[in-house]
Order: C-alpha cells, then sequence, then structure tokens
C-alpha cells in the first residue's frame, strides 16, 4: 500500500511533534521510543513514521512503538542515518512498502512493523530487564554518596517572587497520563488555587489545559516562546558549574530568569523547589516514579530522583491521589439554585393541596381579624 505526504524532519522528536499534522510523514532518529512521543506523535495526526534508529531494540520494554501502530500510524522500523541526508524538510515523498520514495528512486528501506512485530519484540525485551535493573541500581548507588548532599546539605535555592509558603504547589511535568492527570484536577485548582509551577514543556502542557502557570522551571529545552512570555517566572537549570544553556535562550526573548546551579534532574528541581520554599502539600502531574520510565528518559540511574523523594517525601502526592480523594465543595451558584429548587417544590405543592391552600386561607384570615385588616 502506497502513501504520499510532506517530510518532516528533526532527530529530536519532541521538536518534531510540534510541526506534524495530517498528511506529514514524520522523519525520526529515536532509538527505543518512548510512549510520551509516541502520543504525541498519534495526537499530532501524521500516519507515517520513518524511523532511522530501531524503534525497540530490546533493551527494555518501551511501549512507544506499541503506542504508535495501535493508533494506526506506519512504521518502517531502522531505515539507517543516511535517510536525512537523501530527503529534505517539505519534499513530497512516498512510502511503498518498506521503503521511501522520492519521485521514482528509493532512497531509503527499513521494515514495517505490525503491531505482532513489536509485541514479540517487547516479550523479548522483558527477558533482560532484570540484567538493566541491576545496571540502573548500579548507577544509582554510584551517583547517591556524590550527590547526598541534596538531602543533608543546603541546595542554594534561588530566591523566587512566587509565593508558595503556606500554600499547595501544583508541579506539572509533561509526563505519562499528563493531559488525563490535569483534567481530573481541574476543580481542585479552581477551589484550592495552588502556585503552579510547570517543568519545561509542562508550562506548555497547563497553558493548552487553561492553566496559567506561575512558575517555569527547566533546562528550557523543551518549553515553547509564547509559554516563556506568558509572564510566568522563569527559573533556568544550570549545570553544577554554572553552565546555563538555557539562559541564552531566556534572554533573547527580553525575560528575566535566574539560574539555579544542581546536579538534579529539572523535574526534581519543581519538587525541591515547592519544598524548600514552604508548600504545605506537593501536588505532582507526570512525573517518572517507576524504572522504565527512566530508562524512557535516558536516565541510567536514579539519584537525585530517590533523594529528593526521600526530602519531600511527607509533602508530596501524586496527582491520581488528589483526583480520587478531594471532592468539590458546592459553589454558591449551586447552593442558590437548590434554594430556588426547593421553593418552587414548596410552591407547587401549596398551589397543587386544597388541604394546604385552605390552611393558609384561615391563618391570614386570622391575621387580618386580629389586625383589623
Amino acid at each position: 500500500m502506497r502513501y504520499s505526504g510532506t517530510a518532516r524532519l528533526d532527530r529530536r522528536t519532541k521538536d518534531l511533534v510540534k510541526r506534524l499534522g495530517p498528511g506529514d510523514v514524520a522523519f525520526l532518529d529515536h532509538a527505543d521510543m518512548d510512549r510520551v512521543s509516541a502520543e504525541g506523535i498519534v495526537a499530532s495526526g501524521c500516519e507515517v513514521v520513518v524511523n532511522a534508529a530501531r524503534s525497540i531494540s530490546g533493551a527494555y520494554p518501551n511501549v512507544g512503538p506499541l503506542v504508535l501502530v495501535r493508533g494506526g500510524v506506519r512504521l518502517i522500523d531502522a531505515a539507517g542515518p543516511a535517510v536525512f541526508e537523501r530527503v529534505s524538510e517539505g519534499q513530497a515523498v512516498a512510502v511503498d512498502g518498506d521503503s521511501v520514495l522520492v519521485g521514482r528512486e528509493v532512497v531509503a528501506t527499513g521494515r514495517r512493523l505490525s503491531i505482532a512485530d513489536v509485541e514479540a519484540a517487547l516479550e523479548d525485551a522483558k527477558a533482560g530487564l532484570g540484567v538493566r535493573l541491576d545496571e540502573f541500581a548500579r548507577n544509582t548507588l554510584e551517583y547517591l554518596d556524590k550527590e547526598k548532599g541534596l538531602l543533608t546539605d543546603g541546595t542554594g535555592v534561588p530566591a523566587i517572587r512566587t509565593r508558595m509558603d503556606g500554600r499547595p504547589v501544583l508541579v506539572v511535568v509533561r509526563g505519562y497520563d499528563y493531559k488525563e492527570d490535569l483534567r481530573a484536577l481541574r476543580g481542585y485548582v479552581r477551589d484550592q488555587r495552588p502556585a503552579v509551577v510547570g517543568v519545561d514543556g509542562g508550562a506548555d502542557a497547563l497553558i493548552e489545559d487553561g492553566i496559567r502557570p506561575d512558575l517555569i522551571i527547566g533546562d528550557m529545552d523543551s518549553v515553547s516562546d509564547a509559554a516563556l512570555l506568558s509572564g510566568a517566572e522563569i527559573v533556568v537549570h544550570a549545570y553544577p558549574d554554572g553552565r546555563a544553556p538555557g539562559l541564552a535562550r531566556v534572554q533573547a526573548l527580553g525575560v528575566d530568569a535566574v539560574t539555579w546551579p544542581i546536579s538534579a534532574t529539572s523535574e526534581d528541581l519543581g519538587l525541591l523547589l515547592a519544598y524548600e520554599a514552604g508548600a504545605d502539600l506537593i501536588v505532582a502531574v507526570g512525573t517518572h516514579n517507576n524504572l522504565v520510565e527512566h530508562l524512557d528518559k535516558g536516565r541510567k540511574g536514579m539519584a537525585s530522583t530517590f533523594l529528593i523523594r526521600l526530602k519531600v517525601g511527607p509533602k508530596l502526592v501524586d496527582a491520581k491521589g488528589v483526583s480520587k480523594l478531594y471532592r468539590r465543595a458546592p459553589a454558591a451558584g449551586q447552593l442558590v439554585l437548590l434554594a430556588l429548587a426547593g421553593l418552587f417544590t414548596v410552591a407547587v405543592v401549596i398551589i397543587i393541596s386544597p388541604g394546604v391552600r385552605s390552611m393558609i386561607e384561615l391563618t391570614v384570615l386570622k391575621l387580618r381579624t386580629v389586625f383589623g385588616l
């Protein structure tokens, strides 16, 4: 089956997703495609993906490819890096079977993966997950000693304007199930008015859901210019030696920012900032909690995540727990409507009940007699 479309190329999938739409053919170079990236491609309406790398290498059971093929996306896998040299942005291309064509010339050939192919590869990858777990644990332990200052020492939290002391704080990462979690929290956000922190692309997730972030923190590599210009306070994640590659981008937009040099992930910084600023509750959306999620992000260990979760644990709640436990108080308008409904019911009873009507007429007659009316 032949499919024709417009080529869209980028080696960074999260940047490519922003430009994809129906009728496009996505060219990417993403080994072990993660779930969040795949969900973004499916949501874009793009129907064909050509991956220069292996979408599932067998290193661990990454479900991104399964999300793609189950979402109706045709996946041509392992087409080779040369495809980026032979196809140009915006060029008309065709995908016929396993081959990519420009005009009548075959410029790359991969392997079209079916649902059965991906499911079989996932089963094979699960067999080696124990080895990955051992490697992950060793890397975590190796760095725990180096990063223990996150737990025991001062963390050099920058001064911020956003008030968090004594308030709930919502920290949003564009991770697993973030859209569903944000929808479930709409009532909580309206009623409790937490301080809102977007971690990199989490700021765009908030804005898309109609919530303005109070503060944006991260490397600034996956947040849009529109979010950075939204008026939110900006904290740029810097390396421990003070280098902050994302700062130049923010300053080029004419936006003020502070830096925070620390050895941790941007996600961890969002939680730690809320804790150190005195939040009485930290509600986390889209954060990464298990081995596969960390491997999806390319992390070989989780020392900083482990340490920071230990520190902020007494105040940290996952969004799913809040959405299940929180029940909104009735709004004033709802109470007024309820009262009016009650009065209407009483009026109807009076009108249709002869006994009640006679009692009211008798009472009115007695009152007129007493007062001489």
